[in-house]
């Protein structure tokens, strides 16, 4: 999955600074040592992924069961780069890479408001690894975007499914190789009032052998 490392497969540049994400204090490491690692690599890389549109978003098909009001398109960067709730870190270090920002933009209807919510997944260069994800919502009153949703524990990278919010995260065990995250969560936020609250979690743990190759193993010779 796109933000994700994939079980089993091997990555460089800035995923090579992950760690493990099983805790929150665990995660917020995993994040200092990602952006300070990571904030600039070989191809001019910060500390974020690929975008696919110029204007600074990526807009994701909405969810089937969105709101049936066209998205009004959003300024993510501007939005993210405003919001005290996103790490220092992540807002200075928010620039293009290859000349387009790097995040993922969907829409869809999380909250039940008359405008679609926006999605913000932010991601790193190389890789496309998720680094934060964020939810936010209209306020018609203040004219603005306000954050309703946060999780800077990479890899992270959330969706709209079926009208519920699907934030997926994988698990690092201490000693596990970068490449080769222990297991995954998926957990599944509804909104209630006026807050998201968790509804399901699902935990599936990865095997420890690929392709006949064990990766606690040292290699012989």
């Amino acid at each position: 999955m796109r933000g994700l490392t994939g079980a089993g497969t091997t990555h460089n540049g800035t995923a090579a600074c992950l760690v493990r994400t099983g805790a929150a204090a665990a995660g917020a490491a995993a994040v200092g040592l990602l952006l300070a690692g990571c904030g600039t690599g070989g191809e001019g890389v910060r500390t974020e992924g690929p975008a696919r549109a110029a204007s600074a978003t990526k807009v994701v098909p909405t969810d089937p069961a969105a709101s049936s009001a066209a998205p009004t398109k959003v300024d993510a960067v501007a939005i993210l780069k405003k919001d005290p709730r996103v790490s220092d870190q992540i807002r200075k270090d928010l620039e293009p890479c290859a000349g387009e920002y790097p995040v993922d933009v969907s829409y869809g209807d999380l909250t039940g408001n008359s405008v679609p919510d926006v999605v913000v997944n932010v991601l790193t260069c190389g890789d496309a690894i998720g680094i934060g994800s964020y939810v936010y919502r209209e306020n018609a009153a203040r004219k603005r975007y306000e954050n309703v949703f946060v999780n800077e524990q990479p890899p992270v990278y959330a969706e709209i499914s079926e009208g519920e919010l699907q934030v997926t995260q994988q698990v690092y065990a201490p000693g596990d190789a970068v490449s080769y995250p222990s297991g995954e969560d998926v957990i599944t936020y509804r909104w209630s009032r006026g807050r998201f609250a968790e509804h399901d979690r699902t935990h599936s743990d990865y095997s420890k052998t690929v392709n006949g190759a064990d990766p606690t193993k040292e290699p012989e010779g």
